[in-house]
């Protein structure tokens, strides 16, 4: 759908500029098609600490063992060094933010690494920057239109522009539900991943607490950057994930059963 929709934006600024539409989305695709390229060739941050198997052998390996059973190769394994509860990953890579081994145990932190392991054997690495950067392609062409386009052109580019962002945000959510249940399927102890967002969840809450009702001047510099979502969201609440976990969970033990 997604593609649908792009393909419909560059027809419509072809339409709309002739010989120079075709040259500003060429243009526009090149420039984010040599930003994908970089990024993804860059570690993301610079302070990231590659994990040595001597450190935390237990990390290591763990996570040794859920690549050799999803079958993808070993990722490259970075701590990062920020004390706020965080995970993520990119290409053929995991980041874990050194507060996670503060408010998680062993369990729940392999439980996180699977879950982004789950992005990795999804191609979620691959498909979220292409989807992140078609919306900024979107962004372009749709300013474009709205400047030097006719009425009628105004309006398809604006509905256009509001489809792609309700596709995003449905692509993107679903893809965060798909490397949970990778997750669950990978782990020995399914029941660490909703403990782990049980934990996280309850850390946000307070976070949040802490910066409402703290006294002026006495606050915890709390530092952590602020994502607005545009139309919707594209990340699944912890409710939501936890409320899923559970009901798949039921469903893999359904399945021991019958067999």
């Amino acid at each position: 759908m997604l593609y649908v929709i792009l393909a419909l934006e560059v027809l419509l600024v072809v339409e709309a500029f002739g010989d120079l539409g075709i040259a500003m989305a060429g243009g526009a695709m090149a420039f984010l098609g040599a930003l994908y390229i970089w990024a993804t060739r860059h570690k993301f941050g610079e302070n990231l600490i590659p994990l040595e198997r001597e450190e935390m052998p237990w990390l290591y390996d763990g996570i040794a063992e859920l690549a050799e059973k999803a079958n993808v190769p070993m990722p490259k394994v970075y701590l990062l060094d920020d004390y706020i509860p965080n995970a993520y990953s990119f290409g053929n890579t995991i980041v874990l933010s050194l507060g996670l081994f503060e408010v998680l145990d062993k369990d729940e932190i392999i439980a996180v690494a699977a879950h982004e392991l789950g992005h990795i054997k999804n191609r979620d690495t691959k498909w979220f920057p292409m989807v992140t950067y078609g919306r900024c392609l979107m962004m372009i062409t749709t300013l474009a239109l709205l400047i030097a386009g006719s009425v009628p052109v105004k309006g398809a580019a604006t509905v256009l522009y509001i489809a792609y962002e309700l596709a995003r945000s449905d692509f993107m959510k679903k893809r965060e539900f798909l490397a949970d249940e990778t997750a669950l399927r990978l782990l020995k102890i399914p029941m660490s991943l909703k403990r782990a967002l049980e934990e996280l969840k309850y850390y946000e809450d307070l976070r949040m607490n802490v910066k409402v009702n703290a006294v002026p001047s006495i606050e915890p510099g709390i530092e952590r950057e602020k994502r607005f979502a545009f139309f919707t969201e594209t990340h699944p609440s912890y409710e939501e994930r936890i409320l899923r976990i559970t009901f798949e969970m039921n469903n893999l033990m359904r399945m021991k059963q019958v067999r």
